[in-house]
């Protein structure tokens, strides 16, 4: 009744209609409204962008080694560091300064697409006394854990409207089992073959992973374009896997010293590792997917690709070298 009053004496309905049009259709509210979203636009996304990203390529990242297999400490480590240190940016949504970003998310994917084939390594052949022997629970975890996507967010309007599990609660559940693993290797109660067979066999999949990665780059070459938005996609994917290669196969070099001290690969095995952490360190202001031969506009692909397929041609050197 009082609120009926109210209306009445200022109005009523009408009135109040009139009042809302007058606040909405005035030239300052718009003008405050506007400036509020320039704000937003030139302080929040940038400030925040500047703040998060961080393409960590550090050529002498490891983890607090205790034990174990050098390669797995690392692999469990990296993951660690982009997921609770650096934070996952490939899954935040358009609200987040993090959706905003391209290159981080991009490297920090090819990271995880490194470590899952290393993963996959370990369950079919380093994990294992042979291919007939009883796979690790823990690798076998790990490796499906480290397949899962890495834009799923919370919320998946596609799958459901329910909270779902998110890309950064697998991959730490992928930690736990790696870490679990190592543990029990430790104690003697896991395996961990360092025979030259099944280090043969893990470069020659790394190869062929890489040889995968320069057909993506090929692709784009072929077409070379100054105005591709992709290419800087393609670029920091690729990067983020070969800086992860570079780190497991440096401490699989580790891990496997023996064998490669007595088929003598030693410096072989370096120049690899090399040729992995030189691609790795590319860090061109802008990438520009232009001619080869360009001079103004060149080829930044062009540039990691050659030390992609450098260091692809050593591991096939080393592995049939290991052959023998």
């Amino acid at each position: 009744m009082i609120e009926d009053d109210y209306l009445y004496k200022k109005g009523g309905i009408a009135g109040f209609g009139s009042r809302l049009k007058s606040i909405f259709g005035s030239r300052k509210f718009w003008v405050r409204s506007l400036a509020i979203i320039v704000l937003v636009a030139v302080v929040y996304y940038p400030a925040g962008m500047a703040m998060i990203h961080n393409v960590d390529d550090n050529p002498d990242f490891s983890g607090n080694y205790q034990g174990g297999s050098h390669a797995v400490n690392t692999a469990a480590a990296l993951i660690d560091r982009e997921v609770n240190q650096n934070r996952w940016t490939a899954n935040d949504p358009f609200f987040l300064p993090g959706g905003a970003l391209d290159n981080m998310p991009n490297f920090q994917t090819g990271i995880i697409y490194a470590l899952s084939r290393f993963s996959i390594e370990l369950s079919d052949q380093i994990g294992r006394t042979r291919g007939s022997s009883q796979v690790d629970p823990d690798l076998d975890n790990a490796a499906g854990l480290l397949k899962f996507r890495g834009d799923k967010w919370v919320f998946d309007p596609s799958v459901s409207l329910l909270p779902g599990v998110t890309s950064e609660q697998q991959y730490r559940d992928a930690i736990r089992s790696l870490d679990k693993y190592n543990q029990r290797l430790i104690n003697g109660n896991a395996v961990f073959e360092r025979r030259a067979d099944n280090l043969q066999e893990t470069l020659n999949r790394f190869a062929n992973d890489l040889g995968s990665a320069s057909a993506v780059i090929d692709d784009k070459v072929d077409a070379p374009s100054v105005f591709d938005r992709t290419a800087d996609d393609v670029f920091y994917a690729t990067k983020g896997r070969l800086y992860a290669y570079s780190l497991i196969l440096r401490d699989l070099g580790t891990d496997f010293e023996q064998v490669i001290n007595e088929r003598q690969v030693a410096p072989a095995w370096a120049e690899m590792v090399g040729s992995l952490q030189a691609a790795a360190a590319l860090d061109p202001l802008v990438v520009v997917n232009g001619s080869a031969d360009g001079i103004i506009f060149p080829n930044h692909l062009a540039g990691l690709g050659f030390y992609l397929l450098r260091a692809r041609t050593q591991i096939r050197e080393i592995s049939s070298i290991l052959q023998r």
